[in-house]
């Protein structure tokens, strides 16, 4: 014995001499995974690399993954052998699909209280959507992530679709937005209005976006697809993007890049897209190849009631096959946690609106455009249905690629449209 602490005194002088460190501190290795590519990756990058310098005694090791089902299927697979992550990203509109695959650990009072959050420290419409059904929270919201309406303002020069300051005003029905793309297109837009036509993501959203803006429900609590006079409110959401196509107003059949590409090289007056395209916007700006003023607001009501579609990324605890994790590793990831909340702001430079309200109510952000512009959506935000067949690259997206899109470029009508797209997801349900 006393052998050993002459050998552990020796080793520890060595050490010291050779300027090798050691730590007085038992190091924890949080284990992350994410999806986030191009500059969303680059952002958490950055964050991921900042709390590891801040943080000797906690060290995150991050991996990112494909976006979508590979995503979603690996974490499936992993946490029912306890080989996942420690913490990943998470989209709130997956979490009824995650619950029901048993793969999320609910996220306790005391787990918020040791990342200093807590409930009502998050808009109230991402905190109900990381609950599950009995109120149990699953996730930590970190974002809203929305479409909004991107606008080209030289197209609309001299009328009434701008004030004084050269910002969108005067669209408040689906007609006021029908009369500024015809308008832009009196004044030489080639495309009025794009998006993308052609994938299942831009359809959805914008179909989404104009069901709930009439009070239309796509799949009720117990399951129905379009419920009540839901049916009528969807087909009318058809016919609107399908009149938007037959008058030449939007691209037939874009997929997303070409979209982006139709508002950035200044052939399109509208851009119905996420926020997630704003650091694109900026950076041609920043470096002059734009061309013309844009802005970008909340999808304004064209219908009924103000909402428009929206997810969150979330943070999440998956579960570890049949054990539980040791309480001093979850502590540390619920440090990891609260620390990117609070350091939201650089998220939200991607165009995000933190879900952490001291975040998005403080003055840096208030100064941060446009995303202090279209921020007023985080509290009319609409979420996809609570079900396991909606949510991120779900059947509910595949019937808008295969169904709503050949609709409304006069494949089927409407009506036809609504009754496939309402049998194929019926089957869908368990």
């Amino acid at each position: 014995m006393h052998f050993r602490k002459i050998a552990l005194a020796t080793a520890l002088s060595l050490s010291a001499a050779i300027g090798v460190a050691t730590p007085a501190f038992a190091q924890q290795t949080v284990t992350w995974w994410d999806f986030l590519s191009g500059g969303d990756g680059v952002r958490m990058k950055a964050l991921i690399t900042q709390f590891n310098e801040e943080h000797p005694d906690i060290q995150i090791k991050g991996t990112t993954l494909e976006w979508g089902v590979p995503f979603y299927t690996k974490v499936r697979t992993s946490a029912a052998v306890g080989q996942g992550p420690d913490v990943m990203t998470y989209h709130l509109s997956r979490l009824p699909l995650g619950l029901s695959e048993g793969v999320l650990t609910p996220i306790t009072d005391a787990d918020l209280e040791n990342a200093g959050l807590a409930r009502d420290d998050f808009f109230a419409a991402a905190e109900k959507a990381a609950e599950g059904a009995d109120g149990t929270l699953y996730a930590v919201p970190f974002d809203i992530h929305s479409i909004v309406l991107y606008y080209n303002a030289s197209y609309l020069e001299g009328s009434r679709f701008l004030d004084d300051q050269g910002k969108l005003t005067g669209i408040e029905s689906v007609a006021d937005f029908e009369e500024a793309m015809q308008v832009a297109a009196d004044n030489g837009s080639q495309t009025p209005l794009t998006y993308a036509t052609g994938d299942d993501g831009g359809v959805y959203r914008v179909f989404y976006t104009l069901l709930s803006q009439q009070g239309g429900t796509l799949i009720s609590d117990d399951g129905e697809i379009l419920p009540g006079d839901s049916r009528e409110k969807a087909v009318k959401a058809v016919e609107t993007m399908t009149k938007w196509q037959s008058e030449g107003w939007q691209p037939e059949q874009a997929l997303y890049e070409a979209s982006v590409a139709l508002f950035t090289s200044g052939k399109s007056a509208f851009q119905l897209n996420g926020v997630w395209e704003v650091p694109t916007m900026k950076d041609l700006a920043e470096a002059e190849q734009l061309g013309f003023d844009w802005g970008a607001v909340e999808v304004p009501k064209l219908m009924d009631t103000r909402t428009t579609w929206a997810d969150s990324h979330a943070f999440a605890i998956p579960t570890q096959g049949k054990d539980e994790m040791d309480p001093e590793k979850r502590k540390a990831v619920m440090t990891v946690i609260g620390w990117m909340e609070k350091h939201a702001i650089a998220w939200a430079a991607a165009g995000h609106i933190p879900a952490y309200k001291p975040v998005a109510e403080s003055t840096e952000f208030a100064e941060m455009e446009p995303n202090a512009t279209y921020s007023s959506l985080a509290d009319a935000a609409t979420y996809d249905p609570r079900s396991e067949i909606a949510g991120v690259a779900s059947p509910v997206y595949d019937s808008a690629i295969n169904i709503i899109s050949p609709a409304m470029h006069g494949y089927l009508s409407p009506e036809d449209a609504v009754e496939q797209m309402t049998s194929e997801l019926q089957s869908r349900m368990r």
